[in-house]
């Protein structure tokens, strides 16, 4: 057992510690040289796994590991939920139902067919097949961002593709159980399952209608950040177990809880709390993935790995380049798309560990299909930015004309996207003179409020308002500040506007910046952190008054 000065420490913390700080220390490195974070998180992994870096701790740790990168997908599951629009689910529909469906069909008969000459055979076929046809959305989505092109359309088509794929790890987790394992044989456990599956969903519709809204505002009320975090992971939890009650994955009641939560005016405030907690999580979740990669079984069987990496990225990429260039994508696009998506992913380890749970997936297959899978996670990132120079070059020759671009890739389905807005940070009777000044103006806004009355109110008046703390840079991401001219902290608190002031610059550096303070004290704090326009109450009070007594005067004589 590990000691310090006497006392026994108890393993998880020991463990976390070597965790993380072997995470930092070989990200750090590997940052260096530009490589992907992903790199240094599967990294660490095999380390701790093959060296016995782990012994010393008297315990089981990768058994701990295991529990806290479960957690991780409860949350990556959660926060899927929360995000999930059904809006841009219609909007997107062609994307999502033709290229999804397209590239979910034809990746997982390829995937198969090279299976089963490769001696895969069974119910294992298919779950193996759909397991590599899945892609990471995580690492797509971040690789665009790092890219600086969110929104063009080779990541639209990516989102649209991501959303079926996700959609359909979802019905298939639901009906796994009856495909491997003791529960298989039949169609009638899979309609079994499916029937769950549907009445699980249905309770979690109408607890979205009627139970949550009215316990999270009766929490939001109590004006205590402790109280509605946790309230929202015991949510996220008793749900999740609920599914598990039901026969279903933890992955699912993450999801459905999600859905449910998504409904609320909340949404907001609960997705910038979890956001940090779901990247703690995930990174371990990517380190115990590193952890159950044996190197004996990588040593014996580097060549199908390698093979596998290969005809993974090559297939899926060419199948996606082909979809976007039948939707209209002009070359670049579609190639970014193709190595975006050219990976399995995230949720091809959750299918493939939980198949394993079941004995539908042997542990010699299982070792070279995770070695195959954080390989090709790994290539992402210097995949898309090899695509840049090569559609270049290929353009420059003039091969692949430009078609007629899909308009749901070039357009979002809010009509009205936020652009040069201003947030409204607070809205008592300061930041309401300045919400009706913009609307008189036709200048859109965000109202960033932390009273559930008010923000309750202004959502049935059909004012963009979110539940949501205005210091922290996720609430700020999900304000689109980076898109806004300006952010008006109207509430008389200099520490707090300070704090937002720097979580906006993080993401707008040249953002137009308000605030107020009370004294004189106060306004120095606010010109130290380079506030544009200062509004002293005091100094503010003291012009007015004087203005008022000379006019009294004025008139007397």
């Amino acid at each position: 057992m590990f000691l310090a000065a006497g006392n026994e420490v108890a393993p998880v913390v020991a463990l976390m510690a070597m965790v993380l700080g072997g995470v930092v220390l070989v990200s750090l490195l590997l940052l260096r040289f530009k490589q992907s974070l992903l790199v240094g998180y599967f990294t660490c992994g095999v380390v701790f796994a093959n060296t016995g870096a782990f012994s010393w701790l008297g315990a089981d740790p990768e058994h701990a590991v295991a529990g806290l990168s479960e957690l991780g997908v409860v949350l990556l599951m959660f926060t899927l939920g929360i995000e999930f629009s059904i809006r841009e689910l219609l909007h997107l529909r062609r994307v999502v139902l033709g290229g999804g469906g397209m590239q979910m069909l034809v990746t997982t008969l390829l995937a198969m067919a090279v299976c089963y000459l490769l001696g895969v055979s069974g119910s294992t076929l298919l779950v193996v097949g759909f397991a590599l046809a899945l892609s990471s959305t995580a690492v797509s989505i971040k690789s665009f961002q790092d890219l600086g092109q969110p929104d063009t359309p080779g990541a639209r088509m990516a989102l649209g593709i991501a959303i079926f794929q996700d959609l359909a790890v979802i019905v298939f987790m639901v009906v796994l159980p009856s495909l491997v394992g003791d529960g298989a044989g039949g169609a009638m456990p899979i309609v079994w399952s499916l029937l769950k599956g549907v009445l699980f969903l249905a309770l979690c519709w109408g607890l979205s209608r009627v139970g949550v809204p009215h316990l999270l505002h009766a929490v939001a009320l109590s004006r205590s950040r402790e109280l509605f975090t946790v309230t929202v992971i015991a949510l996220c939890a008793g749900i999740a177990w609920g599914a598990n009650w039901f026969g279903l994955s933890l992955a699912l009641g993450a999801f459905a809880t999600g859905l449910v939560v998504s409904e609320s005016i909340y949404s907001h405030r609960v997705l910038a709390d979890i956001l940090p907690f779901k990247d703690l999580f995930l990174t371990v979740f990517f380190v115990s993935v590193g952890l159950m990669i044996d190197l004996s079984v990588v040593r014996e069987s580097w060549w199908i790995i390698a093979l596998g990496v290969a005809t993974i990225l090559l297939i899926k990429g060419l199948v996606i380049i082909a979809i976007g260039r039948k939707m209209g994508l002009r070359l670049r696009q579609a190639l970014l798309a193709g190595a975006a998506l050219s990976s399995s992913g995230e949720f091809s380890l959750v299918l493939m560990n939980r198949a394993a749970d079941l004995g539908g997936l042997p542990s010699q297959l299982e070792q070279m299909l995770l070695a195959c899978t954080a390989v090709s996670m790994a290539l992402v990132p210097g995949l898309m930015r090899s695509m840049i120079p090569l559609s270049s070059k290929l353009e420059a020759r003039g091969w692949c004309k430009p078609k007629s671009t899909n308009e749901a890739l070039t357009n979002h389905a809010d009509a009205d996207t936020l652009r040069d807005h201003v947030v409204i940070c607070g809205y008592g009777p300061v930041g309401q003179r300045v919400h009706e000044a913009m609307k008189r103006a036709s200048i859109q806004v965000v109202v960033l409020e932390m009273n559930a009355d008010t923000v309750r109110d202004l959502h049935q008046r059909g004012v963009r308002v979110m539940f949501a703390d205005a210091t922290k840079e996720d609430t700020m991401q999900l304000a689109k500040v980076d898109k806004a001219r300006a952010i008006a902290f109207t509430f008389p608190e200099p520490r707090l506007a300070c704090e937002g002031v720097i979580a906006a610059r993080q993401l707008n550096p040249g953002i137009v910046t308000y605030a107020r303070a009370k004294f004189s004290a106060e306004v120095e704090m606010l010109k130290k952190e380079g506030v544009h326009h200062i509004f002293h109450d005091e100094a503010t009070s003291g012009d007015a008054m004087v203005q008022a007594v000379l006019g009294c005067y004025s008139v007397e004589m």
